[in-house]
């Protein structure tokens, strides 16, 4: 792989925050494959079914059940595991949930990052940390080109604004008590991401996945909203790329957008048309406009160009092919198939695609 080499993680003890989610779990997977001591730190599985008790890792890592907001827990797991490497991807999600539970929202992003950060100030065994925030935390102007990493912060939901806030708490943690760089801070900005075992609720892929498996007609509730889609292993292997890359070179530390070229920024009607046709029989959708729905940005794109230009970086799978990976995916668990087995296969066909 031209950017990131796996036999890095191999012995070394990386901590994972958000450990039993749709992205950690995949994570996880792929830490577990390269040889990684992993120690996880979450919540309990957020759904039913859930991709973590799929993944195949119980007994090669440490998992530990808690929540970011209890510091004396986190730091007793985080002292435990001495890690080299965190990499913080715990968080509360879903944009539509922030407005039923903004409290709970703020609560776990960003006093959820100040805790795990004040872990990592309080040990000295971290030598590369990486925060994992969104694309939506810029001030979103809905204008038809991508955000810059130089652009203003100010989420306006609040999922998206806890998001931002996370992102100006790294910075002044990084500022205030990392200059030196012997601990490298990061943070990433990632697109919205698909692939296989997300069973979340109010997202497209998923709410596609359970309305075709059930025989029904997949509900979308705004076809014409652009967002940056990928599949999940490109922005997992950009975060892993980032770790390795700033713990060789603290000098490399900053904030970097993870998102998909142009022309994978499409509509989320677009994107439902592209499920179905790869689904197959059996697969259609219908525009079901909410009501006095609460406020999702209709447009956003991200300029990757500074993850390109640092580290070599480029997308390696298209749009077609991420929503592909998906259904075959979904199709092996449907079907009661091997998950490790299959996960492991798309990580192996994207490392060589990588190459």
């Amino acid at each position: 792989m031209a950017y990131i080499n796996l036999e890095f993680y191999r012995g070394k003890r990386v901590f994972v925050t958000g450990h039993t989610g749709f992205k950690g779990s995949w994570l996880c997977r792929i830490l577990v494959l390269a040889g990684a001591e992993v120690t996880g730190y979450s919540l309990e599985p957020p759904t039913q079914p859930n991709l973590f008790s799929l993944v195949g890792v119980e007994g090669k890592m440490t998992s530990v059940i808690g929540d970011v907001r209890d510091f004396t827990a986190l730091k007793a797991a985080f002292d435990a595991a001495q890690p080299e490497i965190v990499l913080h991807l715990a968080a509360q999600p879903i944009v539509r949930d922030s407005y039923k539970a903004p409290a709970y929202t703020y609560e776990t992003n960003v006093m959820g990052t100040v805790n795990i950060l004040e872990c990592v100030r309080q040990s000295g065994c971290v030598r590369s940390f990486l925060n994992v925030t969104t694309d939506k935390v810029y001030q979103n102007n809905e204008w038809a080109w991508g955000y810059r990493e130089n652009e203003p912060l100010d989420g306006y939901d609040p999922y998206s604004n806890s998001k931002s806030c996370s992102e100006l708490v790294t910075h002044s943690y990084k500022s205030s008590f990392f200059p030196d760089g012997k601990t490298a801070i990061s943070t990433a900005r990632a697109g919205n991401v698909i692939g296989g075992g997300d069973f979340a609720h109010d997202r497209i892929l998923p709410d596609c996945v359970r309305a075709v498996t059930a025989g029904k007609t997949i509900v979308v509730r705004n076809p014409w909203s652009t967002r940056p889609y990928q599949h999940v292993l490109e922005p997992l292997f950009a975060y892993l790329m980032i770790a390795q890359r700033q713990c060789e070179d603290p000098a490399l530390a900053g904030c970097y957008n993870v998102g998909p070229d142009e022309c994978d920024c499409v509509t989320t009607g677009e994107l439902t048309d592209m499920f179905c046709k790869a689904w197959g029989p059996g697969a259609a959708w219908e525009n079901r406009a909410e009501a006095n729905a609460p406020h999702e940005a209709s447009f956003l794109k991200l300029d990757c160009s500074k993850l390109k230009y640092v580290f070599g970086w480029h997308p390696r799978w298209h749009i077609g092919e991420a929503i592909a990976m998906t259904v075959e995916w979904t199709k092996v668990w449907t079907s009661g198939g091997d998950i490790p087995t299959e996960m492991d296969r798309e990580i192996r066909a994207y490392m060589e695609d990588a190459k």
